[in-house]
């Protein structure tokens, strides 16, 4: 009986380790989310404070508020995700076929930026140079 009751403690320790984790990578993702939208709205800022001189003015603006908009679907997804009950058959499909969405998402959001960081540090570098007495 011994040996029984081990494996139960053992099976409820790993589904609590699983459940930790879970929730540390949540948390984790949730502060990387946060700085890559604070990032993006110092950027949006400085490209609306710079205005037309900056050389690729309207693509940043674009590609910038592309980033912010798709960040906060993201954010929506994550409560829709998170209020599913995966116990339900059907929630577990929804869920997965929502995962999916959301990675693909943040896929996107990381080329964009990638794209504001080639088009926007070169030229901020300089203008920031040249406003400097």
């Amino acid at each position: 009986m011994a040996s029984g009751l081990d494996r139960v403690n053992e099976n409820e320790l790993k589904a609590m380790d699983a459940n930790r984790y879970a929730t540390k990578k949540t948390i984790a993702q949730g502060m990387l989310d946060i700085a890559l939208l604070t990032a993006n709205a110092s950027q949006l800022k400085y490209i609306l404070q710079v205005g037309e001189q900056h050389q690729f003015y309207k693509l940043m603006l674009i590609l910038i508020s592309l980033s912010i908009v798709m960040q906060l679907l993201v954010g929506i997804l994550f409560v829709v995700i998170g209020s599913l009950n995966i116990n339900r058959h059907q929630d577990q499909t929804a869920a997965v076929i929502l995962n999916d969405v959301i990675l693909v998402v943040v896929f996107i959001i990381s080329v964009v930026n990638v794209i504001i960081s080639g088009f926007g540090l070169e030229y901020s570098y300089s203008y920031q140079h040249e406003k400097t007495p």
